[in-house]
């Protein structure tokens, strides 16, 4: 069996005709680039953000031609608004269709009330139905224990009492399938919907369900934030309080694509105690600020090494720069996470600490970090009084 190429794609959408009809999607420079994995065909379509709504006919269209392609297995096609500079804010693109209500949740509902959707003021971000509340947990540099950082509160905040879910939105590192030693592929159902995968209670999607741990993925911006913006509505959540979003190192698109069209309502900050990663994470920090998602505080993570043998405590990375970075700009400390062995072999084998060890002092440095990274979302959404969207 052939692999499809590129040009096989691109010669059966030029057979797709423009929006106007004045041309096809390949010749109006409509397409995306195309990126092609286990006969799986991925790309966007960039439409007038105005138009959005009334062309989901031609992303149809599309995708029905690229899967009638010989050895094709699926595509994955979406529609990028494409807003002019200076132009009027356009129409809602279409929310695609959801499903609120995903498998069983053994879990109680929370004593809190759901968390409303923080919006930054004259910007419209459509919501995704079912998901009260979704913070992004970022750092500035790679290496600091982000990842696991955010499994972590993601449990952290489930043995607290709510229903959770993670998306990792590293498309080129995902980490979340080892982190929390999830294998396979999700299934879709009608309507392109993906069921996510789930472990330890927790719903999870990333890239890394979707391709091969060693494919190099080499998308630019665009495929990037079509691949981000399926992840997160095109995936059967049901009913969240929150969703963690384990972003990627930096301060990139990927990052600027969360923060500019979906509606955060806040972000954590992972950092080490060293003044290197400490430039970063404020890097990180401007850039949240810039785009007005509040900002719910720092983590300190390898704040001090304990000794596996006597317990002593070592601080071999120095300590508490995060602790006084976050007074220095008035954002709240939520915790210092040691650095211990048991963390990084728990971590490695697909077991978080949180989940395994629920008992131990370091589950309960995340959940106490957890809850107050909620409590700090309620002051927030309270404080700010912000618009709440139904979609």
């Amino acid at each position: 069996m052939s692999d499809v190429t590129k040009h096989q794609v691109l010669q059966a959408l030029a057979k797709v005709r423009g929006p106007d009809l004045e041309g096809d999607i390949v010749s109006l420079n409509m397409v995306s680039d195309v990126f092609i994995s286990d006969g799986k065909v991925y790309f966007s379509i960039t439409v007038p953000a105005d138009r959005a709504n009334d062309l989901e006919p031609l992303r149809l269209a599309a995708e029905k031609t690229v899967k009638a392609i010989p050895n094709v297995k699926g595509a994955l096609v979406t529609l990028t608004a494409d807003r002019k500079a200076g132009a009027a804010p356009a129409a809602r693109p279409q929310q695609p269709a959801s499903h609120s209500h995903g498998p069983g949740h053994s879990h109680s509902h929370p004593p809190q009330a759901r968390a409303p959707q923080a919006q930054p003021p004259g910007r419209e971000k459509i919501g995704v139905p079912g998901i009260g509340a979704i913070i992004a947990v970022a750092s500035g540099k790679g290496g600091v224990g982000k990842s696991t950082t955010a499994v972590n509160l993601a449990l952290g905040l489930q043995a607290n009492g709510l229903r959770v879910g993670i998306l990792d939105a590293d498309i080129y590192g995902p980490s979340v399938p080892r982190l929390l030693k999830i294998s396979g592929r999700p299934q879709q159902i009608e309507n392109r919907i993906i069921v996510p995968m789930e472990n330890y209670g927790l719903k999870a999607m990333s890239m890394g369900f979707l391709v091969e741990e060693e494919t190099a993925m080499i998308w630019r911006g665009p495929m990037v934030q079509s691949a981000l913006i399926q992840m997160l509505r095109e995936v059967a959540w049901g009913d969240l309080d929150v969703l963690i979003v384990d972003m990627p190192p930096g301060t990139g698109d990927v990052q600027l694509t969360m923060a500019q069209q979906v509606p955060l309502a806040g972000a954590v900050i992972v950092s080490t105690p060293q003044d290197l990663a400490l430039i970063d994470a404020r890097k990180g920090i401007a850039m949240f600020r810039k785009v007005e998602v509040p900002l719910l505080g720092i983590v300190e993570n390898m704040s001090y090494f304990l000794a596996p043998d006597t317990g002593a405590r070592y601080d071999i990375f120095g300590h508490g720069g995060a602790r006084d970075e976050a007074a220095r700009i008035g954002v709240p400390f939520l915790g210092e996470v040691p650095l211990t062995i048991d963390i990084r072999e728990r971590s490695d084998a697909g077991i978080p600490i949180v989940a395994s060890d629920p008992d131990s002092p370091v589950a309960r440095i995340y959940r106490d970090m957890a809850a107050r990274m909620w409590a700090e979302l309620g002051t927030r959404t309270k404080r700010e009084a912000p618009a709440i969207v139904f979609d």
